[in-house]
């Protein structure tokens, strides 16, 4: 064999090698990296199925004027229809076509969930921290509305908000519910926040002559993150809750479609007594499966805090 025979031998047995390095380089590259809390999040089965059911919610919320197949408002059909091939789940007492309101149901929902579960938050979040890292004189004082917050009973204090309030629509509904949903979250970040405050770094930033805003929002926050996405999940899915139950009593927003209206149109309206379960289960299984999503979704928040939690 001559010298440049094997020169072309030796060569070509590197090329798969090389070729392989490469690909593995482009794959490498190629992937999207995934944020190590989403991951840990996935991870769970619980919540992997919440965040699944909950984008199952959203996809119909976002994209309701397309999947509805009628108008939900239009009423030129015949009342009380029951189950058929152009209205699944039948008509209401207007004519209207109840699997179009379903639909258009979840976006209701989840904007309440959104924005009224953010507002308690922030709320909660800024009155915890305040009381738990100044302490004295002002813990003392925010203490006591936060325990005068949690004794008074939240439903009336809703429903009373609601009926007596000069404006009525969805904006108000997000307001009294994230006003009177504040309390349980204050509570607890208050006391995350005095424990957190005694810690060894914290007290080093302090005499380092840090100011409170630095301190509170980049040394003690980023231990409070899973608390507060857990906190906040929790104050939407009450938020929910809440909605369905004001507009079931008649006090929400009555230009608004949501499952909580749906039941309280087919609660004066008789379809317990007429047999018109298509009517009742459908919006009241959608709540329970909504509020189920976002229980799920905490498990795998909780995992992010708690390695003990969390699943292979």
């Amino acid at each position: 064999m001559s010298l440049q025979e094997g020169q072309i031998i030796g060569e070509e047995s590197l090329q798969p090698d090389l070729r392989s390095a490469q690909e593995e380089e482009m794959d490498r590259t190629s992937r999207i990296p995934i944020p190590g809390w989403l991951r840990i999040v996935w991870q769970n089965r619980k919540a992997r199925f919440g965040l699944v059911l909950l984008g199952v919610f959203v996809f119909a919320a976002i994209f309701a004027p397309w999947l509805a197949p009628y108008d939900p408002r239009d009423n030129d059909f015949l009342p009380f229809q029951t189950p058929n091939s152009d209205h699944w789940l039948g008509t209401t007492q207007a004519g209207q076509d109840i699997f179009s309101q379903l639909i258009w149901g979840a976006r209701a929902s989840i904007i309440v969930g959104i924005l009224a579960g953010a507002l308690a938050t922030v709320i909660g979040l800024v009155i915890g921290l305040v009381a738990g890292y100044v302490g004295g004189f002002v813990d003392e004082t925010l203490s006591f509305f936060i325990n005068l917050a949690l004794v008074v009973p939240t439903l009336p204090l809703m429903v009373v908000l609601a009926a007596y309030s000069p404006v009525r629509g969805l904006t108000t509904v997000i307001i009294v519910i994230g006003i009177t949903g504040w309390a349980w979250g204050a509570r607890v970040k208050r006391a995350q926040m005095i424990t957190l405050k005694e810690r060894d770094y914290i007290t080093a930033s302090i005499f380092a002559g840090d100011s409170m805003p630095r301190i509170v929002f980049r040394e003690i926050m980023p231990n409070m993150t899973s608390l507060v996405v857990a906190g906040y999940i929790g104050a939407a899915t009450a938020a929910i809750g809440a909605e369905a139950g004001l507009a079931f009593l008649g006090v929400g927003d009555p230009l608004t479609i949501s499952w909580g209206t749906m039941l309280q149109w087919a609660n004066n309206s008789g379809a317990l007594l007429t047999g018109q379960w298509a009517w009742i289960v459908p919006p009241g299984l959608c709540l329970a499966l909504l509020i189920t999503a976002l229980t799920f979704i905490n498990f795998g928040v909780d995992a992010i805090s708690n390695p003990h939690l969390r699943e292979e």
